[in-house]
């Protein structure tokens, strides 16, 4: 970041400046014009362990062969979620799992 955008950021001095957000966007559009003050900033401490979440549990990687008109729908409602697209597909896989085992009685 150049000191020139910097400069024109908007410098939060407390916390209780920063606003409750709805959703992410909200909130990306919010820091992309503010900042932390530097006296903000020298306060945070260490984040302290177990505040983090656990990691998510390794993936497998499967091949899996699909014509190029579904990757191409994949991407496109991928890009309206702000997603890859192949994210989006395993969302689908663990709806779509879900939904058959409910079905079967499994859930």
């Amino acid at each position: 970041m150049s000191e020139q955008t910097k400069q024109e950021m908007e410098v939060v001095e407390r916390l209780e400046d920063i606003p409750a957000f709805a959703t992410e966007d909200e909130e990306h559009r919010y820091w992309a014009t503010h900042t932390l003050s530097k006296v903000l900033l020298n306060q945070m401490g260490p984040v302290d362990d177990g505040f983090l979440p656990p990691p998510r549990p390794r993936t497998k990687p499967v091949p899996i062969r699909l014509i190029d008109d579904i990757i191409q729908r994949a991407k496109v409602l991928a890009a309206q979620r702000h997603i890859g697209y192949q994210t989006l597909l395993k969302e689908f896989v663990i709806e779509r799992l879900y939904e058959e085992e409910k079905r079967a009685g499994l859930r």
